[in-house]
């Protein structure tokens, strides 16, 4: 029923959602720390915001994560938003997934559409 679900967003965005104070830095690259949400962008990605107004952020600089930064931002460039919804990648009561063979094993078994891994992008085929 619980699942704490984060928002990854392009660090040089990052403060146009989050209200980010580090130090005078906006560098949260892990999933760690909770920020409250720009009231006016809470309705623009209500899945990651928690019932207090807040999220579990994580930026992802380009120079630092290059590959996941270079998705966020082709999702971005399709759709003005330079967020996406992110998670610890696991089912229920399984452990948290370390290798590509357990991301392909619980990407079959769950609902997923997609997933991505390095370089590689596996769609799963719907039958109609």
């Amino acid at each position: 029923m619980f699942r704490p679900l984060a928002p990854a967003v392009l660090a040089e965005h990052a403060t146009d959602y989050f209200q980010l104070h580090r130090a005078g830095e906006h560098v949260y690259p892990f999933m760690l720390a909770t920020s409250a949400v720009e009231p006016s962008k809470r309705h623009v990605i209500p899945a990651v915001v928690h019932v207090d107004g807040s999220a579990r952020v994580q930026t992802v600089p380009r120079a630092t994560n290059p590959l996941f930064w270079s998705l966020i931002e082709a999702y971005r460039r399709r759709t003005g938003l330079p967020v996406v919804l992110n998670t610890s990648f696991n089912e229920a009561d399984e452990p948290i997934v370390c290798s590509p063979q357990d991301a392909v094993r619980t990407f079959t078994a769950c609902g997923l559409d997609a997933l991505v891994i390095g370089h590689y992008m596996a769609r799963k085929i719907t039958q109609a």
